[in-house]
């Protein structure tokens, strides 16, 4: 793709398969862009939203749904 100079676009929740193949890396939440980096830059982004996705934290602004049997 880059000897091409193309662009791609994948959406995953897969940050392990984003950080290898993405140059930038957007997060959306409530269906607006909250933060645009570099895969470098995402682990110092210091928002609190990035912070608690790319930790895999469940404590956090993103209220998680929790279904209980």
């Amino acid at each position: 793709v880059k000897t091409l100079g193309a662009t791609t676009l994948s959406i995953t929740h897969d940050m392990a398969s984003a950080r290898k193949i993405a140059d930038r890396i957007a997060m959306i939440y409530g269906g607006k862009i909250i933060w645009i980096g570099t895969v470098d830059e995402i682990d110092r982004s210091g928002n609190p939203y990035v912070d608690q996705f790319i930790n895999g934290r469940a404590e956090g602004p993103i209220q998680m749904n929790v279904l209980k049997p």
